[in-house]
C-alpha cells in the first residue's frame, strides 16, 4: 500500500482526508465583489514588486476600472507610502473597510492597522499568512474589477497561502537585469505551475537609465537577459522599466498616481485581457 504524499492532486490514496485543490480556496467577505485577482511576485526582494503593483492599479483606474491593492508583504508594507496614505483603516459590525486613494483605488495593508506605521511587524510565518487571509476574508472589497496582490519575495508561507486560498487568475513576475534573475524567475514560474496559475509575463525593472544629455540608454546593471529568460519559459516580456528619477520622486512623495510614461501599458493590456 502506497504512502500518502499529502498532495491530493498527485496522491493515489482514496482516504477520507482527500481534497481537491479548489477545496483550499477561501470565500471572500460576503459583501465583497472581486472579478479578477493578479499576484505580483518575485524570487527576491528589492526588484520593484510594490511599485509595479501600485502602477498597474493606477493604470487600470485610468482605464475606468475599479482597482484594489492587497498588500501581502506584511513585514515590508510599502503600498500605503506609495499612495501617500497615513490614516488607519476602520470597520464596523460587518467588517473592515479598505482605505481609498485619491483616484479611487482601494488599499489594505498591515500599516493601516498599526498604531504607528513605523512599528515593525515581528511575527512568525503562519501568523503573517493568517493576516493575509484575513485581508481577503474580513475586508469588504466592493465592486473591484482588478485586485493586485503585492507579494513578499520568495516562495514561502505567504505566497503559498495566497495561491492556495485566493482565486488568483494570473501572476506578473518582476525581475531585474542581473544574470541571477534566471534562477529567480524560474522559482516563481515553477511555483505558479505547481499551483496551476497562469503567468501573464515578466516585468524587468531597473532595466536602464536614459542619459539626460544625449538620450542614450545606459544599462547600469549590465545587459538585460530578460528576453532569453522569458523565451526559455515561453513567457512574454511585458515591460522593461527604466530607472526614472521622477518616478522615484513620485513614490517618495506618496503621489504614485501622478506618474507619467507608458512603461507598463503592455502589462496593463495583459491584465485587462483577463476580463
Amino acid at each position: 500500500m502506497s504512502e500518502c504524499t499529502h498532495n491530493c492532486e498527485t496522491c493515489g490514496q482514496n482516504c477520507s482526508e482527500r481534497k481537491s485543490p479548489a477545496d483550499f480556496r477561501e470565500a471572500p467577505h460576503a459583501q465583497s465583489s472581486i472579478k479578477k485577482v493578479i499576484g505580483v511576485v518575485s524570487g527576491k526582494g528589492g526588484v520593484g514588486k510594490s511599485m509595479t503593483s501600485a502602477m498597474l492599479a493606477v493604470l487600470m483606474a485610468r482605464r475606468g476600472y475599479h482597482a484594489a491593492v492587497l498588500d501581502a508583504d506584511v513585514t515590508g508594507p510599502s503600498i500605503p507610502k506609495l499612495f501617500g496614505i497615513h490614516q488607519r483603516a476602520y470597520g464596523d459590525e460587518n467588517g473592515i473597510l479598505p482605505v481609498r486613494t485619491k483616484t479611487g483605488i482601494d488599499i489594505m495593508s498591515v500599516n493601516l492597522l498599526l498604531e504607528n506605521e513605523e512599528d515593525p511587524v515581528v511575527w512568525r510565518g503562519p501568523v503573517i499568512a493568517g493576516a493575509v487571509k484575513q485581508f481577503w476574508q474580513e475586508v469588504i472589497w466592493k465592486d473591484v474589477d482588478f485586485m493586485f496582490v503585492d507579494m513578499p519575495p520568495g516562495t514561502g508561507d505567504v505566497p503559498l497561502t495566497v495561491f492556495q486560498s485566493l482565486p488568483v487568475d494570473g501572476i506578473v513576475v518582476v525581475a531585474s537585469p542581473q544574470e541571477l534573475v534566471s534562477m529567480i524567475v524560474a522559482k516563481a514560474v515553477k511555483m505558479a505551475e505547481m499551483m496551476n496559475i497562469p503567468v501573464l509575463g515578466v516585468v524587468e525593472n531597473m532595466s536602464y537609465i536614459t542619459c539626460p544629455d544625449c538620450g542614450r540608454k545606459i544599462s547600469v546593471f549590465g545587459e538585460s537577459h530578460v528576453d532569453e529568460i522569458a523565451a526559455k519559459f515561453g513567457l512574454s516580456v511585458l515591460a522593461k522599466m527604466p530607472i526614472d528619477p521622477q518616478l522615484a520622486k513620485n513614490a517618495d512623495q506618496g503621489v504614485i498616481e501622478l506618474f507619467e510614461g507608458e512603461y507598463l501599458d503592455k502589462a496593463a493590456d495583459a491584465v485587462q485581457a483577463l476580463l
